[in-house]
């Protein structure tokens, strides 16, 4: 059932992009308005400086994208994706080493921002009724009786009958909200000063016979005691189309290079020789990029009394998170997945259809959430109005790093912990839910019980400074 004549998307990003796959059933005509000048392939813009940086595409987010755009998935495999198993195909560095190589429940699409983008760009071209619009500022919104009529732009007045905000973190909506009656939103946050710099980097042709894997993931080391804070750092050396990949550094709350220079050397200084030697062995393609915008930030206007009729918010334009838990895409995907479930079912839209669609967004977006916070609230330099007072702050940096190592050594051996880890790591499943799952309890305090035994099924903390192991253990899991 048709809506409506014309819906409007503010921005051209991933969020905007998913939004106008969700609206073009309900209405005859969808406008994408975006600031830039869009390229014709995968290529960097000014106004998404993140896509210089890993992106990891969830199972949520893959499966949302592929109901609002059938074969997105396959398309981006054949534009150059890698569809790849992590505990397979990644060289993961938790606790005190390497953790063994087996088969599980969890697979990833690999690939840039930028591809992904072009593909769901690809994707909404195909859609008859979509148009992009680009080099067009939005400067302002228009209503009248508690509802939005239209948007100003610098080329002229537009009149719409729905209007998505998909403007990003840096979105105007709320002030201009403001400015026309409505109050300011309550808005949640909480930034605990990460920072992450990258540099991109082709492959050597052939690979190394020792590189079994495709992806390297340093967590931050356990050790409490007196060490480099580059071993604190979060590190990937993430595989994109094209055989390139980007290595990118991050931390809480420490200083990261800024040169290529300085990159290099950290480089060196990190948990494992092996991400150096890596890059090493890889022809450097670009300059160091950093960024520091990255702030968890919950606008929340489901909490408005009357929130304003025929806008909905998708994407970081209500909620942004820690970019370090590639959240941000899956969440705005299903943002908009659940916009075209709300829309198929709305008979008006007013200020009712506002607020019902606000409180099931909530609930989505409660799950990434509580996952960011379940982290971030741990740190001593994080700040915000979700910072906690000191003593459940201690308390949860104390225990979320060894709760977190408990659920992963887990999940190298019992096949039920392991899957319900994969399905809260790609957000299908709440932190919650899985901790009260009988028998993922039954699964942790066995693997406990078995350590403290010393009867592991699967080995692990194998030596950081040598090469990580290629022998596959899923046999080891079966038993």
């Amino acid at each position: 059932m048709r809506l409506g004549q014309i819906a409007v998307v503010l921005g051209g990003s991933a969020a905007g992009l998913c939004s106008a796959g969700a609206l073009a059933p309900y209405f005859d005509h969808v406008v994408v308005l975006e600031r830039d000048e869009l390229p014709a392939g995968a290529e960097h813009r000014r106004g998404v400086p993140q896509s210089k940086h890993p992106h990891f595409l969830l199972n949520s987010g893959r499966r949302a994208i592929g109901a609002l755009f059938p074969g997105f998935e396959a398309d981006l495999v054949a534009a150059g994706g890698l569809h790849l198993m992590p505990s397979m195909d990644a060289a993961y560095l938790d606790g005190v080493g390497w953790s063994a190589r087996k088969r599980s429940a969890m697979t990833m699409v690999y690939s840039s921002r930028i591809l992904i983008e072009r593909v769901l760009r690809d994707k909404v071209r195909e859609l008859p009724n979509v148009t992009i619009r680009e080099g067009v500022a939005v400067t302002g919104l228009t209503t009248r009786d508690g509802a939005i009529t239209g948007v100003d732009t610098d080329d002229g007045r537009l009149d719409a009958d729905f209007v998505v905000d998909a403007l990003g973190r840096g979105s105007s909506v709320g002030a201009w909200l403001a400015a026309a009656g409505w109050p300011e939103p309550e808005t949640r946050t909480l930034d605990a000063k990460v920072t992450y710099t990258s540099r991109w980097y082709d492959l050597p042709a052939p690979r190394p016979e020792s590189w079994w894997w495709r992806h390297l993931v340093i967590m931050p080391t356990p050790d409490k005691g007196a060490h480099p804070e580059e071993h604190d750092y979060l590190v990937n050396f993430f595989p994109v189309e094209g055989d390139r990949v980007i290595a990118c550094m991050g931390s809480w709350g420490l200083p990261m290079p800024r040169t290529t220079d300085a990159f290099v050397e950290t480089a060196r200084r990190v948990r494992t020789p092996l991400f150096a030697a890596a890059m090493d062995r890889c022809e450097p393609t670009s300059e160091v990029h950093l960024t520091r915008s990255t702030g968890n930030k919950w606008r929340r206007y489901d909490r408005l009394r009357t929130p304003p009729a025929r806008l909905a918010f998708v994407g970081d334009s209500i909620c942004a998170f820690n970019p370090f838990y590639a959240q941000g895409i899956s969440s705005a995907a299903g943002s908009a997945l659940l916009l075209r479930e709300h829309l198929a079912d709305a008979t008006r839209l007013d200020g009712k259809s506002a607020a019902k669609f606000l409180a099931a967004q909530r609930k989505l977006l409660n799950v990434p959430w509580r996952l960011a916070m379940a982290r971030d609230q741990g740190y001593e330099c994080a700040e915000g109005t979700e910072k906690p007072p000191e003593w459940r702050r201690r308390i949860l940096a104390a225990i979320s790093a060894p709760a977190f190592s408990l659920i992963v050594g887990a999940a190298r051996e019992d096949e039920a912990v392991d899957e319900h880890f994969a399905k809260v790591f790609n957000l299908d499943e709440s932190l919650g839910e899985m901790l009260r799952n009988p028998r993922v309890l039954g699964g942790l305090v066995r693997y406990r019980v078995r350590a403290a035994l010393g009867r592991h099924r699967v080995p692990f903390g194998f030596d950081a400074q040598a090469e990580p192991p290629a022998t596959d253990y899923s046999t080891a899991t079966a038993r």
